[in-house]
């Protein structure tokens, strides 16, 4: 099979005056991790939009290799980028059926296969063996991923009740509840503390978060951080850390816990950062992208 699972070719979007995106180009390997970096209001979750069918890029390309057939996800709407394309993704923002339970959150995530084998929905209501095998398979796979992020005991409970971490990983399965050739997610790890994120690799479980000492490059590339990662908002007097996800040795996604560089990055107005701290982080953003680029 072709290692080139996706290419996006000068992707643009633009919303009136407003350019999100301008000309991107990258591309993704099958089995393999692509991360997407930039500060707040760059583009990332504009780029997943496109990627699954909520925005209609102005211009450029995104060609999905579904079994070594090209596929020009443009062509698809709505959740037909789910059902044809077997693209899913997270939300920046979690959208789980909160009123909902965990189970039914998962089976809700195969509607397709289950309304396909329903007949849409007259093989159902006749109770037939072959909905009927379905709708265990379904609840069986279910039950998988429940297993792996330890949560089958919460089942019957109403996602809403969740922990907010739990739901971070509730909101990742039942993504992998589509089977998914391409899963995109929008900050997996936003708002988990360590030991969550951990949890979380359960998920990939080749590819551990490792916390990076002082002298990592990231820290001591143009700005040097002798003390690692710097500190931009106080939360509770923890020190800041930074940790990533490494694959075939090299770094290729970078996690801040305790620090919130993009505080730093946005307007003065928005967090009254003193001027000397949002200078930090700025300068550890410009190290990261320099490293993202000499890596």
């Amino acid at each position: 099979m072709n290692k080139n699972l996706l290419k996006v070719e000068n992707l643009t979007m633009k919303f009136g005056g407003l350019t999100a995106i301008d000309n991107l180009s990258f591309s993704a390997n099958n089995n393999e991790i692509t991360s997407i970096i930039g500060p707040n209001g760059a583009g990332k979750t504009t780029v997943f939009n496109c990627l699954t069918g909520f925005y209609k890029p102005t211009a450029g390309e995104m060609l999905l290799n579904k079994n070594d057939e090209i596929v020009a996800l443009k062509k698809f709407t709505d959740y037909k980028i789910a059902q044809k394309a077997k693209v899913a993704r997270t939300f920046q923002n979690i959208r789980l059926f909160p009123a909902m339970s965990v189970l039914e959150n998962l089976l809700v995530a195969q509607h397709n296969e289950l309304m396909v084998a329903s007949g849409y929905s007259i093989f159902g209501i006749l109770n037939l063996k072959r909905y009927k095998d379905k709708e265990r398979e379904a609840v069986e796979k279910a039950k998988y991923w429940l297993d792996i992020i330890g949560l089958t005991n919460r089942a019957d409970d109403n996602a809403g009740d969740l922990p907010y971490g739990d739901q971070r990983k509730l909101e990742i399965i039942r993504a992998m509840c589509t089977n998914p050739k391409l899963l995109c997610l929008d900050e997996p790890a936003a708002g988990l503390n360590p030991k969550e994120s951990s949890e979380l690799n359960k998920l990939f479980p080749e590819n551990n978060l490792i916390e990076l000492s002082n002298n990592h490059p990231i820290f001591n590339g143009k700005y040097k951080f002798k003390d690692g990662l710097p500190k931009i908002h106080e939360h509770d007097a923890k020190p800041a850390q930074g940790f990533g996800l490494f694959y075939e040795g090299r770094l290729i996604c970078f996690y801040d816990f305790e620090s919130d560089l993009s505080d730093g990055w946005e307007d003065e107005v928005v967090h009254n950062n003193p001027p000397e701290v949002r200078i930090k982080a700025l300068q550890m953003g410009a190290n990261i992208i320099a490293y993202a680029f000499k890596n």
